[in-house]
Order: structure tokens, then C-alpha cells, then sequence
């Protein structure tokens, strides 16, 4: 990764300073309580770090889609209870943005204090880039610190807007040891794999996963396609999908892949299927060229994850981002967790496993095999977009390192 992070910064830098970390804080809550806390599990090493050298840790995360409007169901307050019970250091929260009242309390910090501010989107210039609150926003820290992976993919005023203001001041507008790791895995998935490299591709649209296929297609040495949007391929080779969920306006763009691909584009041979998508409904396996017309494909079948698993048990290097069948109905998540288990069997023999976020990070999670993998994402759409190939806006404002020039 060509972008200074907290570990380019000497101690000194940080002794003292109010260190502005965005955080990806978006988590579930219910009743006033958080019910997940994966996300602000995952930036406890940051935080830790900066509380180790004596910094004054001020954070600003968003909380859902309230659109620009105070709104107390999208309050940030409930997270910061659940930070104080999992972080050894005072964690206070204040109602406020950029306002009086957040840069009073910002000053009163003591070096090895957490404060957290109310979501960000509850202001309306945040999902605008505006450049006055990208200043306001600047001028509570010393130095910048960008965490959140989860939101690197938009230009908002906290990502984006506030580090190019610290840039232009010269104050240091770095990656939080997340980011750093989010950035090392998939991108050095990307850029120097250790082969065999296979990617698995699932979810439900190809229209939503074309510029991942076209970017992966160069760089795998298999591409496994599961999810719904395997019923386009298999529409393309001329076979029945029944009433499954097919793009009949990605045909050609899927018929262009395949050919493309060859052997490298690996689909399933088999499939779950039902009448309806719900849970209860009856199922049954048929081969691939034999799924009726009156029912569903909802799931790879046990013939595709014994050819997965396979393919799997010989890589070196394995990303997977999305389900391979719709697995949060029991009925159809077999498959899907099959796959992890067979991931987590390929790290337990030395292959470096990427789990993209989101639904995958779930699936895995689900399946108890979370922490088996060597990496597991926080960022849904930032890690679709990497892979991609696309420059994340939060990323590219950061501070270059020496001589690299990069963004």
C-alpha cells in the first residue's frame, strides 16, 4: 500500500494530539443496545495503539440513513456505552458534530481519553463533500486518521473532504491499522497473489458483479460463480432455469464471459431447488440440465461444493465475496456454508482465505468459521468497489508515501 499509515508517524506525533479517527461505527441496534459489535471490535487495535502513545482520540463514524436530519433512533450514543465496555480507557460522547460544544469537549480531552461524536449524517453537508464542514471538521484534530474501510468508497466530507484539508495544512491524514489491513489483503490479492488463486463469486445479480468478473478474469486462476447469478450463465449455455431469477438482458454479456473464460470460469453442476423461496419449502437436488420449470434454483448442490472444495483444497490464495445460495433461508444455506467450511480448511493448510463483507462476512460468521479465515472484511460495498478495480475516494485523499506518488 502506497498511503502513510499510523505506523509511518513517529510516537511523537501522536504524544499529546487530538487524533480525529474516522470509524465505521454503523452497526445494529435494538432497544438501545448494540447487537453486533463486529465493527467496533475491528478498530480496537488503532484505538489501542493511539491510547498506548498518549493521543487524545476523538471519533466520528455515521450511523445508517437518517438523511441528513437529527433523528435520536440513529444516535451514536448506545455505541458509545458498548465502546466503554470494550475499550480500558474513559470514553465520553457529546451531542454534537462540529459545534461549541464538540470542540469544548474536544480540549478538555486528557491524552489517553476517547471521545465520540454524534453521527456525522446528521448533518446534510457530510454525504455532499461540503468543503466548510470538511474544515470544521479538520480543525478538531492534529492529525487525521481514516478507519473506516466500510466507508473509504464514499467522498464524504469525513473521509474524503476533511483529509485533503489536513493535507493541504501539512498535518498527517493517515490509514488506521484496519484500513492498512483491509487495503494489504485485497489488494495484495489483486496485485501479487500466491498461486493457485481462486475467486468465488455469488450473490444474486451479475448486472451488480460485471466490472468484479472483468477485473478477477485476468488475475485467477479460477473463478467459482454461485448465487442466483449463476442462473444467467447457465441460461446462456441454453440450459432451464424454471422460474429461478434470471438477467435475460445480461445474456450476451454472460454467453461473452464464458467464452472469454474457458475453463478458468467455473459454474455449478448441480442445484437445490423449490417451488418457492421461503422457508419450509420442499426441495430437492437435480443436475444442472434437469431443473423443471416450475421451480426455483436456490442453492449450489452437493456434487458443486465436492467440486468446490476441490478446487479449493489446492489454492494458495482464496477470495470470496457473496453467497453461494440464499442462505439466509435454512433451507437453501447448505452450500454457502459449505464453502466456508471448505475455506477454513484451505487456511488451516496454509492458503490465505479473503472473505469480502457484507453477506459473506455473515455467511461466515454463521457458520462458526469467522475466525479461521485470514481475513474477513468490515466493508461491504468499499471491497466490491476495490475489487472492482476503482480508486476509493477515502483512500486516495491520504497522504502519499515518500516518493510514491500514488493515490
Amino acid at each position: 500500500m502506497n498511503k502513510r499509515t499510523l505506523r509511518d508517524l513517529p510516537d511523537s506525533a501522536l504524544r499529546g494530539q487530538r487524533v480525529l479517527v474516522r470509524v465505521d461505527y454503523n452497526v445494529p441496534l435494538e432497544g438501545g443496545r448494540v447487537t453486533d459489535d463486529t465493527r467496533i471490535r475491528a478498530t480496537l487495535p488503532t484505538l489501542r495503539y493511539l491510547l498506548e502513545r498518549d493521543a487524545r482520540v476523538i471519533l466520528v463514524s455515521h450511523l445508517g440513513r437518517p438523511k441528513g436530519k437529527w433523528d435520536a433512533a440513529y444516535s451514536l450514543r448506545p455505541v458509545a456505552q458498548r465502546l466503554r465496555e470494550l475499550v480500558e480507557a474513559p470514553v465520553s460522547f457529546v451531542a454534537d458534530v462540529v459545534g461549541a460544544e464538540a470542540h469544548a469537549t474536544a480540549d478538555r480531552l486528557k491524552p489517553g481519553e476517547i471521545l465520540l461524536l454524534e453521527n456525522v449524517r446528521f448533518l446534510p453537508e457530510e454525504e455532499t463533500n461540503d468543503a466548510a464542514l470538511g474544515e470544521a471538521l479538520a480543525a478538531l484534530g492534529d492529525v487525521y486518521v481514516n478507519d473506516a474501510f466500510g466507508a473509504a468508497h464514499r467522498a464524504h466530507a469525513s473521509t474524503a473532504g476533511v483529509a485533503e484539508v489536513m493535507r493541504e495544512e501539512g498535518r498527517p491524514a493517515v490509514a488506521g491499522l484496519l484500513l492498512e489491513a483491509e487495503l494489504r489483503f485485497l489488494g495484495g490479492a489483486l496485485q501479487s497473489p500466491e498461486r493457485p488463486f481462486l475467486a468465488i463469486l455469488g450473490g444474486a445479480k451479475i448486472s451488480g458483479k460485471i466490472d468484479v468478473i472483468e477485473n478477477l478474469l485476468p488475475r485467477v486462476d479460477r473463478l467459482l460463480i454461485g448465487g442466483a447469478m449463476a442462473n444467467t450463465f447457465l441460461r446462456a449455455l441454453g440450459l432451464e432455469t424454471g422460474l429461478s431469477l434470471v438477467e435475460e438482458d445480461r445474456l450476451a454479456v454472460a454467453r461473452e464471459l464464458l467464452e472469454r473464460a474457458g475453463p478458468r470460469l467455473v459454474l455449478p453442476v448441480d442445484c437445490v431447488v423449490a417451488a418457492e423461496a421461503k422457508a419450509g419449502a420442499a426441495t430437492r437436488v437435480v443436475d444442472r440440465d434437469a431443473v423443471p420449470s416450475d421451480a426455483r434454483i436456490l442453492d449450489v448442490g452437493p456434487k458443486s461444493v465436492g467440486m468446490f472444495r476441490e478446487l479449493l483444497s489446492g489454492a494458495r490464495t482464496v477470495l470470496w465475496n457473496g453467497p453461494v445460495g440464499m442462505f439466509e433461508v435454512r433451507e437453501f444455506a447448505a452450500g454457502t456454508e459449505a464453502v466456508a467450511r471448505a475455506l477454513a480448511e484451505a487456511a488451516a493448510a496454509g492458503a490465505t482465505t479473503i472473505v469480502g463483507g457484507g453477506d459473506t462476512a455473515a455467511a461466515v460468521e454463521a457458520a462458526g468459521v469467522a475466525d479461521r479465515m485470514t481475513h474477513v472484511s468490515t466493508g461491504g460495498g468499499a471491497s466490491l468497489e476495490l475489487l472492482e478495480g476503482r480508486v476509493l475516494p477515502g483512500v486516495a485523499a491520504l497522504d502519499d508515501r515518500a516518493g510514491t506518488g500514488a493515490t
